[in-house]
């Protein structure tokens, strides 16, 4: 069982940054794929970035967010810059059981709670 704890979140001017944080426990995290998803409010959950052989981001983030991991630590990190209200969203960290990096939020295996993510304008 991992249990993945996120952290970070907040609320942003449009335009600043906020890096948010998922610690995971187990001993293996190195081999998961680490995704990050988010939900606005009264839309689906949706893929946000994924890190694992490979990376992957939605392209309404690409060359704003950055998906990173520190296996020593058992975390991994969303660098967000140029935050825009419509980024507004509580975002969850999730762990898939390879390392195969997907988007689709079933193959995922393990979730966190979700921190809340707020851009004014």
């Amino acid at each position: 069982q991992v249990q993945l704890v996120e952290s970070g979140g907040g609320l942003v001017q449009a335009g600043g940054s906020l890096r948010l944080s998922c610690a995971a426990s187990g001993r293996t995290f190195s081999s998961y794929a680490m995704g990050w998803f988010r939900q606005a409010p009264g839309k689906e959950r949706e893929f946000v970035a994924a890190i694992g052989w490979s990376t992957l981001y939605t392209d309404s983030v690409k060359g704003r967010f950055t998906i990173s991991r520190d296996n020593a630590k058992n975390t991994v990190y969303l660098q967000m810059n140029s935050l825009r209200p419509e980024d507004t969203a509580v975002y969850y960290c999730a762990a898939k059981n390879t390392k195969l990096v997907v988007t689709t939020q079933r193959e995922y295996n393990y979730w966190g709670q979700g921190t809340q993510v707020t851009v004014s304008s």
